[in-house]
């Protein structure tokens, strides 16, 4: 049986250690979260697969239809898809992060754990959600004939800077969150306004043609810009990856990672006192 060892000074060197020694409640919380996110529904998993078929849909009838928005000689909805799946994991793991404190204030305030377990285990839920996801991509390449390419052994790795992407602002959030209420409001306008801010119904290459590159390395200061560019040349094939803008997106967010886990430890304190 593990004992609890509380030394003066010695704090953080403890935390981290536990966030391994608790491990097992890390894994009993993700899969507590991924039971119970679409029980009670009518359809369950499939809203996994609607929710981002739809704006596919939406977004390829509208941008790609009317406005004939360029697609970087891969078909609109393929390059629409490998937008938007990335998009939906980030903006998931941020909403469900970000209301993973107050959504556990039972466990806040009975028992000891490293509270930085919460929101990484909300973002597991949402990475269920983009894997079940994945079979709509695999449909539309088969739909128009887009073969996948030795890029593609890259998506794993892309799927993990995905989540330092997402991390990094739903700590911050869920941090503000319980401590200002106020945030919960914030947080679904965030979402919605970074759909349209990100490149997802267009390619960062058509930024470079109006702005020039430095308008499209202003683009990347924007974190999930650099995961879209980045699954766009792993899957579509025929897009180089703007290797600057790229790493310029995935610094920003290692940067705002560090940032929030500082913010996060310094407000963590006072959880059980707050919430």
């Amino acid at each position: 049986m593990e004992e609890l060892v509380i030394e003066a000074g010695r704090g953080e060197a403890h935390y981290w250690r536990d966030l391994w020694r608790f491990r097992e409640l890390f894994g009993i919380l993700a899969w507590r979260d991924t039971l119970v996110r679409y029980k009670q529904t009518a359809i369950g998993a499939a809203w996994a697969v609607l929710r981002p078929l739809l704006t596919i849909l939406v977004g390829t009838g509208i941008f790609g239809g009317l406005a004939r928005l360029p697609a970087d000689g891969v078909p609109y909805a393929v390059m629409v898809c490998a937008g938007t799946l990335p998009w939906f994991f980030f903006s998931s793991a941020l909403s469900e992060s970000a209301n993973s404190l107050v959504g556990n204030a039972h466990l806040i305030s009975k028992i000891y754990f490293p509270r930085l377990l919460l929101p990484m285990s909300a973002v597991v839920v949402a990475f269920v959600d983009f894997a079940i996801s994945l079979v709509i991509l695999a449909l539309l390449m088969l739909w128009y004939g887009v073969m996948p390419t030795w890029r593609l052994l890259a998506l794993p790795l892309l799927t993990l800077l995905a989540f330092v992407s997402a991390m990094g602002p739903g700590l911050l959030f869920t941090a503000l969150n319980v401590k200002y209420r106020d945030f919960r409001y914030v947080i679904p306008f965030v979402v919605q306004i970074g759909l349209f801010i990100s490149p997802v119904f267009y390619s960062t290459s058509a930024i470079e043609e109006r702005y020039g590159e430095w308008g499209r390395l202003l683009t990347a200061a924007n974190p999930v810009v650099g995961i879209i560019d980045g699954f766009r040349w792993a899957i579509c094939g025929t897009t180089d990856l703007h290797w600057q803008s790229f790493l310029f997106s995935i610094g920003v967010s290692l940067i705002f990672l560090l940032f929030a886990i500082r913010c996060f430890r310094r407000m963590e304190q006072s959880f059980a006192d707050v919430i």
